[in-house]
């Protein structure tokens, strides 16, 4: 098995790296910088997409330019307010915070035991681009919360997306249910074919399995082109639709043209693009106004997808391999997309151009350095495929929780990566000093040192609490709580009731809460509650979900003063 790079050139837009990369370098680079963190942001007690419990809040530049920030994003601040029925919080952080720093400010700032735990938010929206506030305070604040951010050229487009969430939050879509987009370009190279096969494929299968068990409630799951019948015009045609759709791509990414960027600018502009091979690419120039994903959500898998660090956590690999003459080919091609001595990271252009669209998604997770194959493969003595990696991240977003919760169903694989490999890194140590031969196989090593940086570049771009524009039964979000009745299995609906329910019918609403106050019991099993009364599994959950929610906000708001 061997691990590729999702990135191309941009001016033909064939593969950087000609020949596989060897991983003797890894494994003997020093331990990566640690995330240190104290405790977690998510309450893990209660429900993860509940505002009222998890709370939200915003993070700003220091100065004016966060004060501006704020000013523009007000509309969604009151909106967040409202939902979480008390205020949201406003932190103010200086430029350059590497991770160090970062960890710090979260332990003593954001988590100040002066201040009550259920009052700390665990959803943080940061404003202004990485030059601002740090992607490293964002990879922190992610690792174990829920962090997104917005950053746009101009403050016209931190008002349209704002304008955006606030119409789509007031007038949902009529569907209940949402669609699953699978798309991969399938440009012949080594890296989309390895990522079909590994990834892509095997992720639309375990979806559809999902679906038909009725644990998935999607309305759809769809394949945007196969491998000898695709195009660019296919994608685009499919994802035009307004209904609420989650689309997962996987692509390379645009690097530097041979000669190199012709300047700051044009690598800004153009850097982490869709590349589609002989199709051409997407650019943020094409998809600023067209439609694109109206109100859904976007996971875009591609080398700088979501933008380009200040330093490639690979760099120091990098940079062994070009010393040590490791590569017989160019390495230098690589480099040339990596930020030089003195230039600014920056948010990659097609996710603000999507975003900033008023017919464009909601948010979209992707990748900020260099993305691999790695994330979706483990390369080590037990080589195997791991796409399993990805499937909660789609599960998630697909029956409509908050993006945030989406990405945090993949990072949490980061963290095992981070955990695994700390421990590692402290027996080889531990060895050193008792004098004993080092245990630890500096293979292994190699292959988890690359495991968790390539987890370690996923970010969030939008609101961490935006989700699917998904119709919500009016029947059920009105729900008020009552008194608790006796539990009890249910008995099995009569026939014609339960041809009633396949062809759309619901329940009656005291039925549904019983079903609900059941299963919130734990004394009957889910999958008994839901045939007892004729519904998917995925269904009787997406009752729990509504009846839970609606039971907070009106807890919120017996809580706000009046």
């Amino acid at each position: 098995m061997d691990f590729e790079l999702l990135l191309t050139h941009a001016d033909d837009r064939r593969p950087v790296l000609e020949e596989a990369l060897p991983l003797d370098a890894a494994s003997h680079l020093p331990r990566p910088q640690e995330r240190p963190s104290g405790k977690d942001l998510i309450d893990p007690g209660v429900d993860p997409n509940s505002l009222p419990e998890q709370r939200w809040g915003v993070v700003i530049p220091e100065g004016p330019l966060g004060d501006r920030l704020l000013a523009l994003i007000e509309p969604l601040r009151r909106l967040r307010e409202e939902e979480q029925g008390a205020p949201a919080r406003v932190y103010r952080v200086p430029p350059d915070m590497d991770g160090m720093q970062a960890a710090r400010w979260k332990d003593t700032v954001l988590r100040n035991e002066a201040e009550l735990e259920t009052e700390q938010p665990a959803y943080l929206l940061l404003l202004g681009d990485f030059e601002h506030v740090s992607l490293e305070l964002q990879q922190v604040l992610g690792s174990d919360g829920f962090a997104g951010r917005l950053a746009f050229p101009s403050e016209a487009g931190y008002e349209a997306y704002v304008d955006k969430v606030l119409r789509w939050s007031r007038s949902p879509s009529a569907a209940q249910r949402a669609r699953a987009l699978l798309f991969t370009a399938h440009d012949g190279t080594p890296a989309t074919t390895v990522g079909y096969r590994a990834l892509m494929a095997p992720s639309l299968e375990s979806l559809r399995k999902l679906q038909e068990l009725g644990s998935l409630c999607a309305e759809s799951l769809a394949e945007l082109g196969e491998p000898a019948d695709w195009s660019m015009q296919k994608l685009l045609s499919q994802v035009a639709s307004p209904q609420p759709s989650v689309l997962f791509t996987m692509s390379h990414g645009l690097g530097a043209p041979r000669r190199g960027w012709s300047s700051v600018d044009e690598q800004r502009a153009r850097q982490g693009a869709m590349s589609l091979g002989a199709e051409g690419t997407l650019e943020a120039s094409a998809l600023a106004s067209t439609p694109f994903l109206p109100g859904g959500l976007w996971f875009f898998l591609a080398c700088f997808g979501a933008g380009t660090p200040t330093r490639s956590a690979f760099y120091p690999w990098l940079a062994r391999l070009r010393e040590a003459g490791q590569y017989p080919g160019r390495l230098e091609r690589l480099l040339a997309s990596l930020p030089r001595e003195g230039e600014r990271p920056f948010v990659a252009a097609l996710p603000q151009a999507v975003l900033a669209n008023p017919q464009g998604p909601l948010a979209v997770v992707g990748h900020v350095d260099l993305a691999w194959t790695y994330s979706f493969q483990d390369l080590g003595r037990a080589a195997r495929n791991r796409p399993s990696r990805f499937l909660g991240l789609l599960r998630t977003l697909v029956e409509g929780r908050r993006a945030g919760v989406g990405l945090s169903a993949l990072l949490r694989f980061f963290n095992e990566a981070n955990t695994e490999l700390t421990t590692l890194y402290d027996h080889e140590e531990s060895a050193r000093l008792a004098g004993r031969d080092n245990p630890v196989d500096s293979t292994e090593r190699a292959h988890l040192w690359m495991l968790r940086q390539d987890l370690a570049g996923y970010i969030l771009l939008g609101d961490p609490a935006v989700r699917l524009p998904l119709a919500q039964a009016e029947a059920t979000a009105s729900l008020a709580p009552r008194e608790l009745p006796s539990l009890r299995v249910m008995p099995a609906l009569p026939m014609a009731q339960a041809l009633a329910l396949g062809a759309g019918a619901l329940p009656s609403t005291e039925d549904m809460a019983e079903a609900v106050l059941l299963m919130l019991s734990g004394e009957e099993s889910e999958r008994a509650i839901a045939s007892s009364v004729g519904v998917p599994l995925a269904e009787l959950r997406r009752w729990r979900r509504i009846y839970t929610e609606a039971g907070l906000k009106a807890l919120a708001e017996l809580r706000s003063p009046r």
